[in-house]
């Protein structure tokens, strides 16, 4: 037979660990090897026998002691359960609670009276422009809204009547079930299906809200966009979601803000990206252009000899910081330059003129000289299209 493995390396704790961490790392090593989420797997059932048994030492006062003073010796010919010790004993509930309600969205399970809880968040989405999103805007919403009935109050009780405690729960909320399984009995605490978890059955409902509690109605709310927002962000308004339950708080509004894609512009995180088209000649000679930008357009002075896909940066007229009003990002310009189309025979003429004067060597019959064989600059390219024409 194998020799055991130390409880505390079972559980990846150091000795001096607290009974909360004990926990914590018992409850890790449920979730990843426990067998209803392995059917099947024999490894896996072993290495969660094996954490159940170091969690049964650790997690009791007297049997860690023991362990600590004496090791696996302390309990050699103990009987029953796994590795010679009885689970029938321990009430797992809230562990085994932890793990499922993880994995399946459910509560954590206790054995806590029902009492208020906030109702639950309602979701809507608006679609704004770019533009809006970069600095902000107000949006007028319609939805449905449940406020408490007039008629019963919110008790959900005819007029006269009043809610009765729920027989199968005993007005808890809760049922706890027990099982039997390899490692004894388990308990496990879900909702009372009798009830739905509030406690109360109403016998007699409410004329007006058919026993909901609530009525609804089409409310119209403005909702503010904050400067900055990206697609996909919420803004959330308080206590415009479903009534609480039990005399608990309201739940939220999230509004989810759709952002609409521009021609113009690119956006990433604060920063904002476009392209700009250049003549040939501002980008050989320089000169001013405009450019276009989400506050209006700007003239920008091209530096000469400019070559195409080169990228400047404008400070401060990207996206303002949803964090920081006083912070914006930049906006990044691609320059293009555009290449002429449909040119005359003078035209023509006159730009392979320039290129001889300027030193170039495409004007010469029969291609290029070795020089060309260089890394081709920007009048290059451009004589290489006009040989297109």
């Amino acid at each position: 037979m194998a020799e055991k493995r130390d409880y505390y390396e079972v559980l990846g704790v150091s000795k001096t660990a607290t009974d909360a961490e004990i926990k914590k790392a018992f409850r890790q090593q449920a979730k990843k090897y426990h067998p209803d989420i392995h059917p099947g797997d024999k490894e896996c059932e072993e290495k969660f026998k094996e954490a159940q048994e170091a969690y049964a030492v650790l997690s009791d006062p007297d049997k860690r002691r023991q362990y600590d003073q004496f090791g696996h010796a302390a309990f050699d010919g103990t009987g029953g359960g796994a590795g010679g010790f009885d689970f029938s004993g321990m009430d797992m509930g809230d562990i085994f609670g932890d793990i499922f309600g993880d994995f399946f969205g459910g509560g954590r399970s206790s054995g806590r009276r029902n009492g208020p809880a906030q109702g639950a968040n309602v979701r809507l989405s608006v679609r704004i422009s770019f533009e809006e999103a970069i600095f902000g805007c107000t949006k007028e919403l319609e939805f449905n809204y449940k406020e408490t009935c007039s008629t019963c109050g919110g008790n959900r009780a005819k007029p006269g009547t009043s809610p009765e405690t729920c027989t199968q729960c005993n007005g808890t909320g809760k049922v706890v079930r027990q099982s039997q399984s390899l490692f004894g009995v388990v308990q496990n605490v879900t909702t009372c299906p009798s009830c739905g978890g509030s406690g109360k059955v109403v016998k007699d409902k409410c004329p007006t809200c058919h026993g909901t509690g609530y009525n609804t109605k089409k409310v119209r709310k403005t909702v503010e966009i904050p400067a900055g927002i990206d697609n996909g962000q919420c803004v959330r308004i308080r206590e415009y979601g479903e009534p609480g339950i039990n005399g608990g708080p309201r739940g939220d509004l999230l509004v989810e803000v759709i952002v609409s894609g521009s021609r113009d512009f690119e956006r990433q995180d604060v920063n904002i990206f476009s392209k700009a088209s250049i003549s040939y000649a501002i980008a050989a000679l320089g000169g001013d252009i405009r450019i276009k930008t989400v506050d209006g357009d700007i003239i920008y002075t091209v530096a000469p000899g400019t070559q195409t896909g080169t990228r400047i940066r404008l400070k401060g007229k990207g996206v303002p910081s949803t964090r920081n009003k006083a912070i914006r990002g930049d906006h990044y310009v691609t320059l293009v330059v555009n290449t002429p189309t449909g040119l005359s025979r003078e035209a023509k003429e006159a730009l392979k003129k320039f290129d001889e004067l300027s030193g170039g060597s495409l004007t010469k019959e029969g291609g290029a000289s070795t020089d060309s064989k260089k890394k081709k600059g920007f009048m290059d390219k451009l004589k290489e299209s006009l040989d297109d024409l």
